[in-house]
């Protein structure tokens, strides 16, 4: 399972709000931040993996200790967040023009 510690150090890598970390993964906000600070007492295995599924959809990667080398658990950033696919040029249209 993750640690707080991870999940504190992949938002902050993505510059990530807690709002928005909620919202992508359906884990209060409330909740995030307990989970963030220790305390989160009623948090169980599920809220965890959520919050994981969600930061992986975003990017990161958790390595377990001594996962890679030398060293404790972390994270690594496979891919930034805005390099998802995006729309390919023949599916581009007014509608879709940001």
């Amino acid at each position: 399972m993750i640690s707080a510690a991870q999940i504190r150090a992949a938002r902050a890598f993505i510059d990530l709000t807690i709002d928005k970390l909620s919202a992508a993964s359906g884990v209060s906000a409330l909740m995030i931040l307990q989970i963030e600070t220790e305390r989160a007492y009623d948090a169980g295995p599920e809220a965890y993996g959520l919050l994981q599924s969600a930061l992986e959809e975003m990017g990161i990667a958790f390595l377990e200790a001594g996962q890679g080398g030398e060293g404790g658990e972390g994270i690594r950033l496979n891919r930034r967040p805005h390099e998802v696919d995006g729309i390919r040029p023949e599916n581009l249209n007014a509608t879709n023009d940001d």
